[in-house]
């Protein structure tokens, strides 16, 4: 019996020791908790603190809830630690806490709650109340609108790890400067970022855009964000790329949507420093965030009926000429430079006729582009000098120069015209003892004497019955006469037949211009001029095309190349090439890394697609 009691009491004292130590446990959790600290009313427009306080030291992971829409973070979390000491008769004790304070901002009206967070306290996780926060009427600052003017100037404040990046903190706008308008009259796309986190990289390029010619404006490549406020909130925005495109055929016109990849960067609070300095590892992580900027819908509308003589531009646009001497002798040159300057699609005109003196001879003219892309267009003038040689004396007059273009301001056609000019034209060398012809040599010589020497000699003279009319001299002349007259008719029935397939005349001379223009490329490229290289090899693709095909180069596009070669039996991997090469010659213009490299791949494959072309082309005639 004495045993059992002994046995009972020690039971007992075990049961005791462990309620004890139970308690102690659960008080000690208890005595862990995490309290909020916010206002319960604010202001549109005021700031005020929201803060976290958990009482211990042993604190990771720290989480805040998906704060509103309505309540801006300009900063946040702040850390703070507070420890103190107490000795009450003999005993010390010790307390530590950490608070966690965010500064915020009301945006609009209307009660919204914050939801709990959480943090790891001792190895256990807790949790907050939830906040809710009522926000009425309009804060006053104390400097008036200065301070309004200081709080739309703050900027979006760096991000904790692991906070969701959302549709209204990264988001681009996509905007066109003219949602409807006629064939070849530029329309500036404008993509612009607008942000509340720290975005760092940003790539998105345009894709092929159906019926239209597009360039992209050359802007600074290091970007420079601007505070702007937008639905109540302050964004930095920078306008990230834009574009002029032209129109090449009517109808609704659609730029799909766009994809951009963006790196934004994130602050880790919770990165172990010896780690960071040791082996390399950071406060900052990088997130990965795709953005979708939406499509934009363009009405394109046909021009009206084009007048004869229509150029091709659509814009606006002025004519000048200019002579280096009105006075000159015969078969000396003169130069006649016209210049076509504006706003336009200056690049796709025809160059401005001038209907020369039929005693004048003249050469092709030199062109000359002297034009830049802005956000208006294509800007500047392109200028043609024409070399011209007056044959005879005499007193001439070259007419104005004509170009007639649709001006998009007045909705309706135009022309303009650069004055006349009077020529006077003196004998040339040789005074009164020379004639000279169409090529400048002398081919008569005249002894200036009315009375020739008698002829001396022995005469033979016809009998009285010899006539030449039914000889065998006769019929040898007539035949003589038919074969030359049946010759002279074919070759010059073959000429006019030629002069009239003006067609296959151009047709014809493509390869020979284009080789031409590739030529000067290459001497564009050795001399490192870019701007003027890409452009001169654009041109060659456009007009060897729009020759071969029989297509104005106003009306090219690349569905209507690619359908016209695949007519004529092209094949499909040489059509890639081609519109490839022009391709590459619009992306090369800007791309970053070596100019003589890009260069020299961009003529490369232009002269291969045009050569594969013209191969596959005489194949199959």
């Amino acid at each position: 019996m004495r045993y059992e009691k002994v046995n009972n009491c020690r039971r007992l004292r075990a049961l005791c020791l462990l309620l004890v130590l139970w308690l102690l446990s659960v008080g000690h959790v208890l005595a862990q908790k995490l309290s909020v600290s916010a206002p319960q009313q604010v202001a549109v427009g005021q700031q005020f603190r929201l803060s976290y306080t958990v009482n211990t030291h042993d604190v990771s992971g720290f989480r805040i809830g998906q704060i509103p829409d309505a309540f801006e973070v300009l900063m946040g979390p702040s850390t703070s630690t507070q420890s103190s000491f107490q000795i009450i008769n003999g005993k010390t004790t010790q307390s530590s806490s950490i608070t966690y304070t965010y500064i915020l901002c009301a945006s609009k009206n209307g009660t919204f709650t914050i939801p709990a967070a959480s943090v790891t306290a001792d190895g256990n996780q807790i949790q907050s109340n939830e906040v809710t926060i009522a926000v009425s009427g309009q804060a006053q600052s104390a400097n008036g609108q200065q301070g309004g003017r200081r709080q739309r100037q703050q900027e979006p404040q760096l991000r904790d790890a692991g906070t969701a990046i959302s549709g209204s903190d990264l988001f681009i706008k996509v905007s066109a400067n003219k949602k409807r308008v006629v064939e070849q009259e530029p329309v500036l796309l404008t993509y612009k970022v607008y942000t509340l986190v720290e975005l760092t990289q940003l790539e998105g390029k345009m894709p092929d855009l159906q019926g239209f010619h597009t360039q992209e404006v050359p802007l600074p490549q290091q970007k420079s964000f601007s505070i702007e406020q937008f639905n109540g909130r302050n964004y930095k925005t920078v306008t990230w790329s834009q574009y002029v495109m032209f129109p090449q055929i009517t109808g609704k016109l659609k730029v799909p949507s766009l994809t951009f990849n963006g790196v934004v960067v994130q602050r880790n609070r919770y990165v172990d420093p010896f780690e960071a300095f040791f082996n390399g590892g950071s406060g900052y992580i990088e997130v990965k965030k795709q953005i979708v900027a939406p499509g934009v819908e363009i009405q394109v509308d046909s021009l009206p009926h084009r007048p004869v003589g229509f150029s091709g531009g659509v814009g606006r646009f002025n004519i000048s000429a200019s002579i280096d001497k009105d006075e000159v002798k015969a078969n000396d040159p003169i130069r006649l430079r016209v210049v076509v300057s504006g706003v336009g699609n200056l690049k796709l005109i025809k160059q401005p006729t001038v209907d020369f003196p039929k005693d004048f001879d003249c050469y092709d003219p030199k062109q000359t582009d002297k034009t830049k892309l802005t956000v208006n267009g294509v800007e500047g003038s392109m200028v043609y000098d024409y070399l011209v040689v007056p044959r005879h004396q005499g007193d001439f007059e070259i007419p104005a120069a004509e170009f007639t273009y649709y001006d998009t301001a007045s909705k309706q056609y135009r022309t303009v015209r650069s004055e006349a000019f009077q020529i006077h034209v003196e004998k040339g060398e040789g005074g009164n003892s020379t004639v000279q012809d169409f090529s400048g040599q002398e081919d008569v010589q005249l002894l200036a004497k009315d009375i020739r020497h008698i002829k001396l000699g022995e005469v033979r003279q016809h009998a009285s019955d010899e006539y030449f009319f039914g000889s065998m001299g006769y019929w040898i002349a007539i035949a003589v006469l038919m074969g030359v007259f049946v010759s002279l008719f074919i070759v010059f029935r073959q000429r006019a037949i030629a002069n009239a397939d003006v067609v296959g005349s151009r047709a014809g001379k493509a390869n020979k211009v284009a080789t031409k223009r590739l030529k000067k490329a290459s001497k564009l490229m050795q001399e490192s001029k870019a701007s003027e290289f890409y452009d001169e090899v654009m041109r060659a693709l456009w007009g060897y095309v729009g020759d071969k095909l029989n297509i104005p180069v106003a009306q090219l596009s690349q569905d209507n190349i690619r359908e016209r070669l695949s007519e004529r039996s092209i094949d499909q991997s040489t059509i890639d090439q081609f519109l490839g090469a022009l391709k590459e010659c619009e992306f090369e213009r800007y791309a970053p890394g070596d100019p003589k490299g890009n260069m020299s791949k961009v003529y490369t494959k232009a002269m291969t697609a045009i050569e594969k072309i013209e191969r596959g082309i005489k194949r199959n005639k």
